[in-house]
């Protein structure tokens, strides 16, 4: 791996009135570079909670520990609002699942697009408008003069997605998170809006972490693979060799995919050990 840009060691997020005695994150450790990282999993297995928690963007429900949590070394745990306000975008941004919870719905999309660059980057409303509207073009969307001037509710899903990936992509961040980017979308429009994503962040040189419930598509468009399953990383494998993982869990998420080189009346269903929770991490370097 390249130049570390987020370094997590034993991360652990905890909810105020959680009877369970089990934190809805423990022990979570892994690096992050200028990659795609895929993190995959059940719901509730903890890879949203632990995206949102690299931006400190948990509830303030929330009790979030670490022996490290670091950007490009400096401390996330210890630095404070204002701090995390000029990382949040500038050097880390955030892909959520659906556009329409994340646009404003009273600001025309290209406002917004020009508002984010312009909170991380000294530039007058002209030159914004220019870099907005060439954004636009960037994520492959046509007519971008016209599109600058929609609201929100006026364009569809697709493009609303290629509009957020605008938006967090203009500031220049070293990192993208990207949490369920494409769930709401068909098969089609998927692949469209991973296509460019995929081509912004490799053409810039930017570290990705995709956040996903498909194990197809991560596999396919990941180099890393991180599988959580109750607030732990069960196993680190490579992308390629997802196919040969070695832990249960994943071998019953694999398992349970339907394959056209291999059809079967019923989907197996995965089978959960309780030993799950406190076994041995299947590591990278442990595949070798």
């Amino acid at each position: 791996m390249t130049e570390t840009l987020i370094d997590v060691e034993d991360l652990r997020i905890r909810f105020a009135g959680n009877r369970t005695g089990r934190d809805a994150v423990r022990g979570v450790s892994f690096r992050v570079g200028r990659e795609k990282l895929g993190i995959v999993g059940e719901s509730g297995s903890g890879k949203s909670q632990t995206g949102r928690a690299l931006l400190k963007l948990t509830p303030r429900s929330a009790v979030v520990t670490a022996r490290r949590m670091a950007f490009r070394g400096e401390d996330l745990l210890a630095a404070s609002e204002r701090r995390m306000r000029a990382i949040r975008g500038r050097s880390i941004s955030m892909i959520l699942q659906d556009p329409k919870f994340s646009l404003n719905p009273l600001m025309r999309v290209g406002e917004q697009i020009v508002e984010a660059f312009r909170v991380h980057h000294r530039a007058d409303r002209a030159a914004a408008r220019a870099r907005a509207l060439a954004m636009l073009e960037a994520v492959h969307i046509r007519d971008p003069e016209r599109v600058f001037s929609l609201y929100p509710h006026e364009v569809s899903g697709g493009m609303g997605q290629r509009i957020m990936i605008a938006m967090m992509l203009i500031p220049e961040p070293d990192i993208i998170i990207a949490d369920e980017p494409t769930s709401a979308l068909d098969v089609t429009v998927r692949k469209q809006v991973l296509s460019v994503l995929n081509e912004l962040v490799e053409a810039r040189g930017t570290g990705l972490i995709l956040i996903s419930h498909d194990l197809n598509l991560v596999a396919s468009f990941c180099d890393r693979i991180l599988v959580m399953y109750a607030g732990r990383i069960l196993e680190e494998i490579e992308a390629k060799n997802l196919r040969n993982a070695r832990h249960p869990y994943t071998r019953a998420l694999l398992d349970s995919l339907p394959r056209l080189d291999r059809q079967v009346e019923t989907l197996r269903v995965p089978q959960r050990d309780p030993a799950w929770l406190d076994g041995p991490v299947f590591r990278l370097e442990e595949q070798a």
